[in-house]
């Protein structure tokens, strides 16, 4: 089936930024708390180089037919007595990319 790589352009993903991550949970759990409402390609949790312990945030990759949903449903979402922040994922940048209202 699809796995984000499909050359058709129909299967375009986005990147969702996960906070507020219980520090025990792991990418498997992160993968399956979110599979409930849409495809995921895959997860990951940001951990600190010198411990590997879980910095409390993390990613995860969903079709991008289902990521507006997914944020609406997972924003807020209470994992493990915490409750998750989500929104779509920002590149890293230098300069501030807030326009002017």
């Amino acid at each position: 089936m699809s796995n984000g790589l499909m050359s058709g352009g129909d299967n375009v993903s986005k990147t969702l930024y996960v906070g507020n991550l219980p520090w025990q949970t792991n990418e498997s759990e992160l993968t399956s708390a979110f599979e409930a409402h849409g495809q995921v390609i895959s997860s990951r949790i940001v951990t600190e180089k010198e411990t590997g312990r879980s910095r409390g945030f993390g990613f995860v990759e969903v079709e991008d037919a289902d990521a507006g949903k997914i944020i609406k449903s997972m924003n807020g979402f209470n994992l493990n007595g915490r409750d998750l922040i989500v929104n779509e994922a920002r590149p890293k940048s230098s300069s501030s990319e807030q326009p002017s209202a």
